[in-house]
């Protein structure tokens, strides 16, 4: 489903990824591992396209780096959903309409966007909060909406960029869990961490990368 081909991106200053070769599979679950300014927000960006290769490609199901059209970006990303450490909900919006507003910008009907918000939100576990605001829910029940809002588009893989950095240790283990119930029902999901204790022993592939190169186990 994702390939990176010697994939490199380097910024003006001299960061980045180098010569990435990457292969993930459609119901695989990865760990990117690395500290902070290793290159992994840089390979994320590669594979939602936010970011072209300087060098090499990235070919994410049928869309290749080096031959989209900018046009054609959109439609690969609604095959992605995107989770970030800093959360990006809207504060003027509730629970409910955070999570529904991608269905109306790729056109889903009232209904259809009423039954796949609430089956995101029975999923992550926020029953009963669909009415309360950002500010009114915890770090933890917050980035539990990030995962039902990346979920509802039923994407093909879920990108998680630090999801715990923000997190305590329990919550940060039981947001692992929920991912990697997204992952059985057969989305593959890459999630990048610093924390290695976090994610050792749990049985997924562990990507490691540093100085903007990866080393895989």
């Amino acid at each position: 489903m994702i390939r990176l081909d010697n994939a490199s991106y380097n910024y003006p200053k001299g960061s980045g990824v180098s010569n990435i070769n990457l292969t993930i599979g459609n119901d695989e679950f990865a760990f990117i591992i690395g500290p902070t300014g290793s290159g992994k927000t840089t390979l994320l960006r590669m594979i939602y396209m936010d970011l072209l290769p300087q060098v090499g490609k990235v070919v994410v199901d049928e869309f290749d780096s080096k031959k989209i059209k900018p046009r054609k970006i959109p439609f690969l990303r609604r095959k992605i959903g995107m989770v970030f450490q800093e959360y990006h909900l809207l504060d003027d919006r509730n629970l409910f309409d955070n999570i529904a507003l991608s269905l109306h910008v790729i056109g889903c009907s009232k209904d259809e966007i009423v039954d796949r918000v609430t089956e995101s939100i029975e999923e992550v576990g926020l029953n009963g909060k669909e009415d309360r605001y950002p500010e009114e829910l915890s770090g933890g029940e917050q980035q539990r909406a990030c995962i039902a809002r990346a979920f509802v588009k039923n994407p093909d893989i879920i990108l998680a960029d630090e999801p715990t950095g923000n997190l305590d240790p329990v919550t940060s283990f039981e947001l692992i869990k929920l991912l990697e119930e997204v992952n059985r029902e057969g989305t593959a999901v890459i999630m990048a961490s610093h924390d290695y204790n976090l994610i050792k022993g749990r049985g997924h592939r562990i990507v490691e990368i540093q100085e903007g190169s990866v080393r895989q186990s």
